[in-house]
């Protein structure tokens, strides 16, 4: 399923994304808040697992294209995490875009449409997203899609003493 935004599509990966997405995980900017970048195989392996989880549930981290330009961007979209968390079960809203897209605003542009997705077509009732609490850029894009700030928690999947592993989770309901 495709969807749209003003600028924006939401869509299912295609084979043409791979370079492009390899790339922007590669990117030190752009992974600079998560544990490490990934390598063009370990960032295959992750666009795999996507489009698998897309075609199982029919919604998840979509592939967002600039409608003007025709350009991959990055991605957006929902997703049930695959490690426990200390607010599971959930589904979690997400978003990872190139650099070269920051500060247009097609984050939160692209979010609304999941959140849109997840509560009229899925009928979920609440989506959460977390980040590490250094990743202030992350969190306001999470408070203008209209998310509330919950509790800190430390993430399992990183070990004691990571400088990002206390996290915060924000939290959004069907209104």
């Amino acid at each position: 399923m495709v969807y749209e935004t003003e600028r924006l599509i939401l869509r299912p990966w295609r084979q043409s994304d791979r370079q492009p997405f390899a790339a922007m995980n590669a990117n030190p900017q752009v992974m600079r808040y998560f544990p490490s970048r990934l390598t063009a195989e370990l960032s295959n392996l992750l666009a795999d697992i996507l489009e698998e989880k897309m075609k199982v549930n029919g919604w998840g981290f979509w592939a967002v294209e600039e409608k003007y330009s025709g350009a991959f961007t990055g991605f957006v979209g929902l997703n049930i995490p695959s490690y426990p968390l200390p607010f599971s079960p959930c589904v979690e809203i997400g978003w990872r875009l190139d650099n070269t897209f920051w500060g247009k605003g097609y984050a939160p542009e692209a979010a609304r449409k999941a959140l849109e997705i997840g509560f009229q077509m899925y009928g979920m009732s609440e989506i959460v997203s977390f980040t590490a609490l250094v990743n202030t850029p992350s969190q306001r894009v999470m408070e203008k899609i209209g998310m509330v700030r919950g509790e800190e928690f430390d993430h399992p999947a990183l070990e004691a003493g990571h400088p990002l592993r206390r996290h915060v989770v924000y939290r959004i309901k069907k209104s």
